[in-house]
């Protein structure tokens, strides 16, 4: 095999810790988890700030639990570098055709596949270690969230709906934090998963751009395949989903009226990506892409926001 050295991928920022002061032994593998891109553990943690933040506010707490929230961040970083490495095990052929992915460490030779498989069972059993911590419902629910983890990376081989299948498994954090401060899920965080998956789904469209003329070549399939010339229009019936399920939520757990502002101004945010969506600039699909961390962050900052005025004030936002 060729071994094609890379110190950076295409949509890693550069002069990135990892490519700059990382050891070179452990470059290729902090890669392989996506250390140097952090967007993809951030949209998996923000469902599980939103729900921790959301039955907060239901359950009458000031603030979301502190030590969930922090469990969350420890779990979405090393699942996020799990689900990868896996994934990227699985399409180790196909990456190789595709220009953004073909320097990625399995494709380019830098990691051997049994190397990935150790790396990937230790990222793991870290999550597992997470997930042990929680409560007996939560513990049963995370385990299931491993079945939408497991057949994503074969759905861009057989459907043009691969981004479906990975909002199922981003969204699942949405049911998680209600889950572990309940023990249970109750109709908002069903609503609020709902507004994940749709939420998952546009974003990951709009990162799908950035691979159309490649993913034809190579025959992956994917929603922005799909849509095409309509992949705005797509994105926009998305986006709208995932901000009417957003406001089921708030409203089934009773929230305030900051909760309602929050909503707003998240939907603000993902209109202003639909506008500027150009199918022909992969260098601003990331970018729309990688902005839906601020989106995530003004909705969670807007939940936590309005358990700690109906705290102070109980009665007067409700």
């Amino acid at each position: 095999m060729v071994v094609r050295v890379s110190r950076s991928v295409p949509d890693a920022k550069r002069g990135n810790w990892v490519d700059s002061i990382a050891p070179r032994w452990a470059a290729p593998y902090l890669r392989l988890a996506r250390i140097d891109r952090p967007i993809g553990w951030w949209l998996l943690l923000l469902p599980c700030w939103w729900s921790a933040a959301l039955v907060a506010g239901a359950t009458g707490k000031p603030f979301p639990n502190l030590i969930d929230c922090a469990l969350f961040w420890i779990g979405a970083v090393a699942m996020r570098g799990a689900g990868s490495t896996y994934n990227d095990l699985m399409d180790r052929d196909l990456d190789a055709r595709v220009a953004r992915t073909r320097d990625r460490p399995i494709a380019s030779g830098q990691v051997s596949g049994g190397s990935a498989a150790l790396f990937c069972a230790f990222q793991c059993l870290i999550g597992l270690l997470v997930l042990l911590t929680f409560n007996h419902f939560a513990i049963g629910l995370g385990f299931l969230s491993m079945l939408p983890v497991l057949i994503y990376p074969f759905m861009k081989r057989i459907t043009s709906w691969p981004q479906a299948v990975l909002g199922l498994a981003f969204s699942w954090g949405a049911l998680m934090g209600w889950a572990a401060a309940e023990g249970s899920v109750a109709a908002p965080a069903v609503w609020l998963y709902g507004a994940a998956v749709a939420w998952t789904m546009g974003y990951d469209t709009i990162y799908a751009v950035q691979d159309i003329e490649d993913d034809a070549i190579a025959g992956i399939r994917s929603t922005a395949l799909l849509f095409g010339s309509k992949t705005p229009l797509a994105v926009g019936v998305l986006y709208g989903t995932a901000v009417f399920l957003a406001f089921g939520a708030i409203i089934t757990a009773g929230s305030g009226w900051v909760a309602y502002g929050a909503v707003a101004a998240f939907s603000a945010h993902l209109f202003n990506q639909i506008v500027k969506i150009r199918l022909d600039d992969g260098a601003l699909a990331l970018k729309l892409f990688q902005s839906n961390r601020n989106a995530g962050l003004i909705l969670f900052a807007g939940l936590a926001l309005d358990a700690a005025v109906r705290h102070v004030v109980p009665g007067l936002l409700g």
